[in-house]
């Protein structure tokens, strides 16, 4: 179940999605990089708390007050957010820590605090799971767990405990923050294993050291290491850090690309070369092919996340401006590219005389059929990315750093050429048998590598992961079965032009002969 209260940020629905929606109209215009923020010695530094979480289930996280942290005395404050912080699940709040540039501090008392008995319980629960928090001091990232589980061997009893001191290393080059680590002192904790209320002092320190690292690669570490959890004990953390303009990208090329004009103009071309003549509706069908499928994915995965009141769940405003670029950007492009296939003079011309009866199919044994024929055809170019697959999971689904993507690129070149040709023998074999019906077969054969990584989901899930709960379980085969469906549709494809390819060849060289 989620943990508290979501709190609202106050102002007008109206105001907060035209604002938003400006936001992101000025972004999509002009995309620039932030300057480098200058520091003078003695000068706050803001610092944002984002949100909490279980650490073996990176999508369950949830908003940072939602466990009793010390609050700051004027109040919380939220910090806005653009587009593609919002979809990563951003939420950064004001902190009460008292940060000065190139100040050291030392024990510096953060708030006394009254645990009350549901504070306590919150705290103890958190540390059963495992949960971590995320801040942001000058735009970076940091990672640390909330408390530690010592089990003693001679009761096998689990006592939990809960860290009240932090301590934060921060490297500074000439006027600009460049490092930010933050370590938990082991000798002062609280045991909350029994507690039912409590006095709690919360406190921090403060270390500055110069580097020679300069600002421009200051963001270098977050892609060389990942948030590796060696003991509870929190050293350095540190994870895989995606900045909000890589996220904006990736929606827009999300929303664009499966569809938009190319997408409009190809299936409607190949519509109208296999006499098809309600071009109407098969722009619509185009146009809800890949959203359609997202939208309902979606709407299941963010009502989940609003019953557990995470970070996860996107807000009403934010919503509507996906929508908003679908309507009006998306689908008109679908509908133009329709337009201009149906006006195209596109022809299928059959490389020989055909008739217009098709010639019976003989009887044919059950390893012919399309599944155990999908089975075969999919085995063999999964075997080529299985390998791959693991590390690709364990870096989206888990805190490691993919960095080979000269591998990534090779391996997917393989996929394509294996599916191409693994689909072009089947169909060979399968007209060697007087079989012709090989258009939707070649395309499920071609996409049934789908299913086998689908699969593959499955067994990392229960058997390579420490993910659990209805929300982390939704959003990994959720997610993973749109991956899974797109897989379906572009390996498909290429196994039916490759057959296509090869059937016209063919044909065309018995016409010659």
């Amino acid at each position: 179940m989620g943990m508290g209260e979501l709190t609202s940020v106050p102002g007008s629905m109206a105001r907060r999605v035209r604002k938003e929606l400006f936001m992101f109209i000025i972004w999509t215009l002009l995309i620039v990089g932030s300057d480098a923020r200058e520091f003078k010695q003695g000068q706050s530094i803001p610092v944002f708390a984002n949100r909490v979480g279980p650490y073996h289930n990176p999508t369950e996280t949830y908003q940072y007050y939602n466990l009793p942290f010390c609050q700051p005395s004027g109040g919380k404050e939220y910090k806005l957010l653009d587009l593609g912080e919002v979809l990563e699940g951003d939420r950064l709040v004001s902190t009460p820590y008292d940060m000065k540039f190139r100040e050291d501090r030392d024990n510096q008392l953060l708030c006394k605090k009254h645990l009350s008995r549901e504070d306590v319980q919150a705290f103890r629960d958190a540390v059963k799971g495992d949960y971590y928090f995320q801040m942001y001091l000058d735009d970076l990232p940091v990672w640390g767990f909330i408390g530690k589980v010592e089990k003693r061997e001679s009761s096998k009893e689990e006592r939990y405990f809960l860290f009240t001191h932090f301590h934060y290393d921060l490297l500074y080059n000439k006027n600009n923050v460049i490092e930010v680590d933050v370590s938990s002192d082991p000798l002062r904790t609280v045991d909350i294993t029994s507690a039912s209320e409590m006095e709690v002092e919360f406190s921090y320190s403060v270390k500055w050291r110069e580097t020679k690292i300069t600002y421009e690669h200051r963001m270098d570490r977050y892609a060389r290491y990942s948030f590796l959890k060696e003991h509870l004990e929190v050293s350095v953390p540190q994870a895989v850090f995606k900045s909000s303009i890589a996220c904006k990208i990736e929606l827009v090329c999300a929303l664009l690309f499966p569809e938009g004009a190319p997408g409009g103009y190809v299936s409607g071309t190949w519509f109208k070369m296999l006499g098809g003549h309600n071009w109407v509706a098969n722009v619509m069908l185009t146009a809800v092919l890949w959203f359609g499928p997202v939208t309902a994915v979606f709407s299941y995965l963010n009502t989940v996340a609003i019953f557990y009141r995470s970070t996860a769940a996107l807000p009403f405003g934010t919503i509507v401006i996906i929508i908003f670029l679908w309507s009006l950007i998306t689908f008109p492009l679908t509908v133009l590219g329709g337009i201009a296939a149906k006006n195209s003079k596109a022809e299928f011309n059959a490389p020989c005389r055909t008739t217009k009866f098709p010639r019976e199919v003989p009887p044919l044994p059950w390893y012919r059929t399309t599944i155990p024929q999908m089975a075969m055809a999919g085995f063999l170019p999964f075997s080529a990315i299985y390998i791959e697959l693991y590390y690709i999971f364990a870096s989206i689904w888990g805190y490691k750093v993919y960095t080979i993507y000269s591998v990534l690129f090779i391996v997917f070149i393989i996929l394509v050429i294996v599916t191409a040709f693994v689909t072009v023998a089947l169909t060979y074999f399968q007209l060697a048998v007087e079989d012709h019906r090989w258009w939707w077969r070649s395309f499920l054969c071609g996409g049934s590598t789908g299913f086998f990584i689908f699969g593959y989901c499955i067994y990392y899930y229960f058997y390579r992961s420490q993910m659990s709960g209805l929300m982390q379980t939704s959003f990994f085969f959720g997610y993973n079965a749109l991956v899974c469906y797109a897989f379906l549709m572009m390996l498909g494809s290429i196994g039916f032009r490759a057959s296509l390819l090869f059937v016209r060849h063919i044909y065309r060289a018995i016409k010659c002969e």
